[in-house]
């Protein structure tokens, strides 16, 4: 059952499609703007009119599915940015529902890329407020989803923020706004190039206090169980290689809908590996999206989103 293509496709255990993968998209101030990600060959930060041209690019290459991360002009302390509703991200939002009506639009709700210090809340005393963040989150949700995003899917890791961002939907007129959360969201060392491209890397001492540890397998499972019990509607492992097993736990102890993200770290490795001629990108790139899909994700937040829809 192995000799041929059409022998091997009708025995395949795991499918990878174009309709599975997300692009996360970076949205910036300004016109005409294209900018390469150094350390991210191929992603750019993209003002609003070339936003709405990728969405074109992406929507004929077949990827339905987009996040966006807004980076302001200006950051403060209170991350004000992150619920202003003429935000960057909210006129991207806007932006590309017009154009492109049925690409979903995910938006990421947090702070790190809004506030001076680059912690993902609110700062009292050296640590993170958690209660008082979770408020400046909901209201930041409530911005997204008056922009028209179709799914609001908050990052932070604060405790009870899902619950909040629940109600608070309700209460505003969005409950039929779906809330993927970052449930186990590990502290990562995969996370920088995306701190680069987000200019969010934090002034003093680092995320650990808020983000979890990577030894921990069954925190995961209990942080996606308390989140669906919050309202959330899919639930994430991020980053997705390293933690295939939490994303199989996670599938296996919640039968939910589940989300890894292959981050920007994951995609940094296999790039330059590739622009050394030490790995065949393609094969390398759909094999490891093969296999964040066998561990069970439904859904793969992916920066090779693109890419891989043109190689399948």
């Amino acid at each position: 059952m192995r000799r041929t293509k059409v022998l091997r496709d009708l025995v395949r255990e795991t499918d990878l499609a174009p309709s599975h993968l997300v692009q996360p998209l970076f949205v910036v101030t300004g016109e005409g703007v294209r900018e390469e990600v150094p350390s991210m060959p191929g992603v750019e930060r993209l003002s609003i009119s070339e936003l709405v041209a990728e969405g074109t690019e992406l929507q004929a290459a077949g990827i339905g599915s987009v996040v966006l991360f807004g980076i302001p002009s200006e950051k403060d302390e209170a991350g004000s940015g992150a619920y202003d509703p003429e935000g960057v991200v909210q006129l991207g939002v806007r932006a590309l529902k017009e154009a492109h009506p049925d690409l979903v639009v995910i938006t990421d709700v947090c702070m790190c890329e809004y506030t001076s210090h680059g912690h993902c809340g609110v700062v009292r005393d050296g640590e993170v407020d958690n209660d008082l963040t979770i408020e400046l989150l909901a209201k930041t949700a409530i911005s997204h989803a008056d922009a028209g995003a179709d799914v609001v899917a908050p990052s932070d890791m604060m405790d009870g923020r899902v619950g909040a961002i629940r109600s608070q939907l309700d209460d505003e007129g969005h409950s039929s706004v779906p809330i993927i959360a970052y449930s186990a969201k590990y502290a990562s060392a995969y996370y920088g190039p995306f701190r680069e491209a987000a200019e969010s890397t934090p002034e003093f001492g680092d995320r650990r206090g808020y983000q979890m540890d990577p030894a921990n397998a069954r925190e995961g499972v209990r942080e996606a169980e308390l989140d669906l019990a919050e309202g959330a509607d899919v639930v994430m492992v991020k980053p997705a290689t390293p933690y295939l097993d939490v994303i199989r736990r996670v599938k296996d102890a919640t039968g939910a809908p589940v989300a890894a993200f292959q981050v920007s770290g994951e995609y940094a490795m296999l790039k330059a590996a590739a622009r050394n001629g030490w790995i065949d990108e393609g094969r390398a790139v759909l094999e490891t999206l093969t296999s964040i899909r066998r561990a069970g994700a439904d859904l793969v937040l992916t920066y090779y989103a693109k890419d891989a829809a043109t190689w399948l």
